[in-house]
């Protein structure tokens, strides 16, 4: 046996040779031996221990003998230098972060015996491009490929029934994968920032969409969420940003926190009637999204949830429902179409509670300016800042850099209005604003 750290930190040490008498190779027996660049092992050893080589950045090739059953935690991490390995058939199980930080290991074959890849076994091996996984393999552990930033392809196959937590977080060339219909757990963040996945089909198994599943996929087109789901977490689909369309299956009754938040290519979506609570920001950002139909069933739409969906124009809603803070702040063309069409949540569109960030007293001076402005007279202009904020909320007045007309009052020559340099024509202007929005908007006041 050679014992644990018995060459470690040896750092001149460049070639060695196990002779055959040796079965056991130490924990962390050649650690940190990083001018090492050849080793070879006889047959004999059946054991080499966590840490054996760790940080052997010198290393490029290694044979593990056939009589080795398992390789233990951090065996090989941080052998940053070795870009082959062969795994022989009688290993069952590769450890905790065994083959991290490799990064320039391009290939590696499993045996069959595989039944368990740990937490972080390839973490950060970024030069890895493909990889088969044995039919033998039923979990695929934390972490345990991630940053492996060229992986395009995997298999994983049929006995699989859990995929860990960021188990593919960041393999950002992934572009295609196939889940197992015995696949029933997907980890948080499992696929987050695979930013080049264009297309997945989650199994009839899963049950829940869990936090961050498919963050940051920025390619990903198209989704089919199976009709068992329940609950779609936290940033589930959070910057999906070519996501078009999807469907939410009936089982669903929670949408979470910023769920589908960014997902700036959404053009419709419908919620199922056993929807019962909406997430803060769920939905903010969404600025494709044209129309929703939110059903009675949903008794809670947090703060945030459709903020900044600039082309929503059509809402369905019941009058009952408990709406947060801010929930369609900034939505401009929503409140101008309910204006248009005399929406019966044309009120609750413009009360302080949809924008209670902004002081009541800031939003009445901003109206009370673009009321002088239409109607030609103006009492106590508003500071510019006041107006400024309330521009970016209703967002619906454009400039127009001409000289003084008539149609300006004289209290307002001169002076910067609605935070925009220049002056704003007092005719064109409310050639630009639907009259029945003025209509609100003084009701309003």
């Amino acid at each position: 046996m050679i014992g644990d750290e018995a060459f470690a930190f040896c750092t001149s040490l460049t070639a060695i040779t196990i002779p055959d008498g040796v079965t056991d190779i130490g924990e962390g027996a050649f650690k940190s031996c990083c001018s090492l660049t050849t080793i070879t092992i006889q047959d004999g050893v059946t054991a080499i221990y966590g840490e054996a080589f760790d940080n052997c950045s010198s290393l490029t090739a290694i044979t593990i003998p056939d009589g080795v059953t398992k390789i233990f935690e951090r065996t090989f991490i941080d052998c940053s230098s070795l870009t082959a390995i062969t795994i022989p058939d009688g290993v069952t199980r590769i450890g905790k972060r065994a083959f991290q930080g490799r990064s320039s290991l391009t290939d590696i074959t499993f045996p069959d015996g595989v039944t368990r890849i740990r937490e972080g076994a390839f973490y950060g091996c970024s030069s890895l491009t493909a990889i088969t996984i044995p039919d033998g393999v039923t979990r695929i552990g934390e972490r345990a490929f991630q940053g492996c930033s060229s992986l395009t392809a995997i298999t994983i196959p049929d006995e699989v029934t859990e995929i860990g937590e960021g188990a593919f977080r960041g393999c950002s060339s992934l572009t295609a994968i196939t889940i197992p219909d015995g696949v029933t757990t997907i980890g948080k963040f499992a696929f987050e920032g695979c930013s080049s996945l264009t297309a997945i089909t989650i199994p009839d198994g899963v049950t829940r969409i869990r936090e961050g599943a498919f963050y940051g996929c920025s390619s990903l087109t198209a989704i089919t969420i199976p009709d068992r789901v329940t609950r779609i977490g936290e940033r589930a689909f959070y910057d999906c940003s070519c996501l078009t369309a999807i469907t939410i299956p009936d089982g669903v009754t929670i949408i979470s926190i910023a769920a589908f938040r960014g997902c700036s290519n959404l053009m419709a979506i419908t919620i199922p009637d056993g929807v019962t609570t909406i997430g803060a920001r769920a939905f903010r950002e969404c600025t494709s999204l044209t129309a929703i139909t939110i059903p009675d069933s949903v008794t809670i739409i947090g703060s945030d949830a459709f903020r900044t969906c600039f082309d929503l124009t059509k809402l369905i809603l019941s009058p009952a429902v408990s709406i947060g803070d801010n929930c369609f702040s900034h939505c401009t063309a929503l409140i101008a179409a309910a204006a248009d069409k005399n929406m019966p949540t044309v009120s609750d569109l413009l009360h302080y509670r949809w924008h209670r960030n902004v002081a009541v007293i800031e939003r009445v001076n901003a109206l009370l300016c673009l009321k002088g402005i239409c109607w030609g007279h103006v009492e106590n202009p508003p500071p510019r800042r006041s107006a400024r904020l309330k521009r970016k909320r209703l967002d619906c007045v454009e400039p127009d850099h001409v000289e003084n007309t008539p149609s300006v009052p004289d209290n307002l020559k001169g002076k910067e209005m609605d935070g925009v340099e220049g002056r704003l024509k007092a005719t064109e202007t409310r050639d630009k604003i639907p009259k029945e929005l003025w209509r609100v908007i003084l009701e309003y006041l």
